[in-house]
Formats: C-alpha cells, structure tokens, sequence
C-alpha cells in the first residue's frame, strides 16, 4: 500500500510500495499548522505545483540535503538547475515514466509568479499532478486551482484526490464538490484551507456536502493514510 502523510495547507509526502518518497509542494518552517521542520523529512522527489511560496519555501533546502530530483514545469525546473539541483522539467498535458511509476502534469487555474529569491526573472504556469504509480494506485493533487471543465478528462482515472476547498485563491467547498463530480475518485481529500483566516473553511461541511459521491478523508498536519 502506498501511504500518504499530510503536513499541512497543500503539503503531503507521498511513500509508495517500494519505498520510494515523493514530497509534494513542501512548506514546513514557515506554515503555521505545521510542527515538523524540512530537516526532519526524506525525499526521493520533489513535486512542485506551481512557484508560490507556501508551495515551494523548503523545495531548495529539502532537494539539496537529501538530493532528492524536482519534478516541476520547465521554468522551475530550469530555476533549480540553476541552483545546482537535479530537476525534471514537465508542462501541462506531458507526462515523465519515473523509478516509481508514471506522473502527468495537469492543467489549474491560478497564478505564476515564482517566489524564490533570485527566480525573479522565471515565471510559469501553475499544475497538478497525476500520478500513477507502478503498484497500481492513481494518485491526483490538483495544485491550487479554480474549477476546470478539463477535471471530467479525469474521470475514471483517479482513486485518491486532493482538492483545495479553501476559497478565495482557490476554489472553494462548493466548486470541490463539482470536482469531485467530474473527476468521481473513490476517495478525496480536502486541503489549502485553515491555514491561515482569509481561507478558514469547514472540512465536515464539505465532507457532508460530498455525501456518497466518494469517501472524504479530512487530514490533520502530520496524518496519514494508506491506500
């Protein structure tokens, strides 16, 4: 079974089968819901969704203590080159076969800014990230997104997905429930929410708003779950 960790806002380490470890959109030192510090977590890969700060503050530290290869859109990706980093350019549509399985990136709704001191020059488009790892098990995190009729194109091919269901920056409960219509995974789990009170949000509003459309696992920073 792979087994994911949660660690807060959109931040999630991902260990597969075979032991291999994915941490997604790391932000640990400075995310007020989380009590684990970058020293404390391994990486194989890192997955960036997008340039943001609350996604990418811990990508450089994290990938330079543990060599860990970023998997990120071209323009990060050529960042991180730039720092010394071993780094996987992807774009929206394309997809990479890894050790672990197979990763596309998707297309979200956001912004592009890069916020990482010297990338002031990169900017690129935001994602997700469908993964299907080699055991079997079809992984999505959409990335901070708006709502996406493109999201239907998923349906069927996702067992586990997290949405952001904060608000204002991303979609909201309301637009996660139509996603989870689209993309009808057998479980979701909610994230980008009470991170901070511009996008404080009721995860058993939601979970009851979803009701039989698919299983809701609401996740406290430093939780997990297996599938």
């Amino acid at each position: 079974m792979a087994k994911l960790t949660h660690y807060g806002h959109a931040t999630f380490a991902l260990e597969t089968d075979d032991g291999t470890r994915l941490v997604i959109d790391p932000f640990f030192g400075d995310n007020p819901v989380c009590d684990v510090s970058v020293d404390d977590v391994e990486a194989d890969f890192v997955l960036l969704t997008h340039g943001h700060y609350d996604h990418v503050a811990d990508a450089i530290p994290l990938a330079k203590r543990t060599g860990a290869t970023i998997i990120a859109s071209f323009e990060i990706a050529s960042f991180m080159e730039s720092q010394g980093l071993a780094a996987s350019p992807q774009h929206i549509g394309g997809g990479v076969t890894y050790p672990f399985g197979y990763v596309k990136m998707t297309a979200a709704l956001h912004g592009g800014k890069v916020d990482l001191p010297g990338a002031e020059a990169f900017t690129t488009v935001p994602g997700g990230f469908l993964i299907n790892l080699n055991s079997g098990q079809r992984f999505y995190h959409a990335g901070d997104t708006a709502l996406l009729t493109d999201m239907q194109l998923l349906k069927g091919k996702v067992d586990v997905a997290v949405l952001p269901i904060g608000d204002r920056f991303t979609m909201g409960p309301d637009d996660a429930v139509t996603a989870v219509e689209f993309i009808e995974p057998s479980v979701v789990i909610p994230c980008h929410y009470n991170t901070w009170p511009p996008i404080e949000q009721d995860p058993e509003a939601f979970k009851a708003a979803v009701g039989d459309r698919a299983q809701v696992e609401i996740m406290t920073s430093g939780g997990t779950f297996e599938f």
